[in-house]
């Protein structure tokens, strides 16, 4: 799975979260035991045209495996549920 955080430099939302969330991906993947997610984070200036493709609007947002889930900074536990959920593979029944 990959996990990608789009940004913009000078917003203030997105440094302190982007920590917080890339922690609770590094924590998962120790759980899982593996590299089940990859976190890639994304600066909208330097890949605007990518943002654009998947109708990032605002910072910060998250894209899983190439879909825009998140259009706003999401809690932890909710992007928790939400990765846990796709990482399940009883959840693609």
């Amino acid at each position: 799975m990959i996990v990608e955080v789009f940004s913009s430099p000078g917003c203030s939302k997105c440094g302190h979260a982007k920590e917080i969330l890339r922690k609770l991906a590094l924590d998962l993947n120790k759980q899982l035991g593996g590299d089940k997610i990859l976190w890639h984070e994304v600066n909208i200036l330097d890949e605007l045209d990518h943002a654009v493709e998947l109708g990032v609007m605002s910072t910060p947002s998250i894209a899983i495996d190439g879909e825009l889930v998140f259009t706003s900074l999401p809690s932890v536990n909710r992007l928790r549920v939400e990765l846990e959920t796709r990482l399940d593979p009883r959840s693609h029944i």
